[in-house]
């Protein structure tokens, strides 16, 4: 049996645990997957509590950069991007991985779209980061527009190959082939005065609370493409179930079926 859990604060509004149990249930696998509310600065303590029937944790806000400091070992990925998403047992203890970055990728990509010169990236934490690591490339582009500047150094070593140019927050939308906002509920608002000029460019929205947010809403009703945060949720936890599962599940197989889960709890 393997038995996980998804950690962060606030953690009531989590969709992990349906994505999960239904994958353990479409999978045949015996699991459990709950979610606990694990503030800020209380996770090392809550990991070395735990006893060793726990196989894994999901990570979520506010605790993606306190693990990599706690983990027994860090992926290079979630390292250069100070963030991790994952927390799986090994026989050195923890290890931190990302699963946001491949989970940007294929939520992308199943739906079509995997070709972008051009990107423009709304906030600079820890999504953020896991976004540009994840669509970086030589000849690319990447703007990114936000409030701290203190977060710029760490938002230049997830990149490797692209250019990237730093906005002040409140300027324009220059035009672009992807928008990407990772920025917490309602900050983003203000952008969707400013639709009309950019719906040529798909859109990409990394909360899935509320649901759906404001700025999405105003980008599909003025017919632009896009792709929601409910998609990312989904693929970064095939990821994980691929961690500590300790096999490959069929990604494409099981999208549908943890969406429609999703989609039929976010609407309840």
């Amino acid at each position: 049996m393997i038995r996980c859990a998804v950690l962060g604060s606030p953690i009531a509004h989590s969709l992990s645990p349906t994505l999960h149990q239904c994958a353990y249930r479409e999978l045949g696998i015996d699991g459990d997957y709950s979610a606990i509310e694990v503030s800020a600065g209380q996770l090392k303590q809550f990991i070395t509590s735990r006893d060793e029937s726990w196989t894994g944790f999901s990570l979520t806000m506010p605790l993606k950069e306190e693990v990599i400091a706690l983990a027994s070992t860090v992926d290079a990925l979630a390292k250069r991007i100070n963030s991790a998403n994952t927390l799986s047992k090994t026989a050195e203890g923890w290890h931190a991985i990302s699963t946001d970055v491949p989970g940007f990728l294929d939520a992308l990509s199943f739906n079509g779209y995997s070709h972008f010169d051009s990107i423009v990236v709304l906030g600079s934490g820890a999504t953020a980061r896991a976004a540009v690591a994840a669509l970086d490339a030589p000849g690319k582009s990447i703007t990114v527009i936000h409030r701290s500047a203190h977060r710029e150094p760490e938002m230049r070593v997830a990149v490797v190959h692209a250019h990237m140019q730093f906005l002040p927050w409140g300027s324009e939308l220059p035009k672009s082939d992807l928008f990407i906002n990772t920025t917490p509920a309602g900050v983003a608002d203000e952008y969707a005065s400013l639709v009309d000029q950019v719906t040529s460019g798909i859109f990409f929205e990394a909360l899935y609370n509320p649901w759906p947010t404001y700025l999405l809403k105003t980008w599909r009703k003025r017919g632009g493409e896009s792709v929601d945060g409910l998609d990312l949720l989904v693929h970064q936890a095939m990821y994980q179930l691929d961690t500590m599962t300790g096999s490959s599940v069929d990604h494409a197989a099981l999208w549908p079926i943890l969406r429609k889960a999703g989609l039929s709890t976010i609407k309840k």
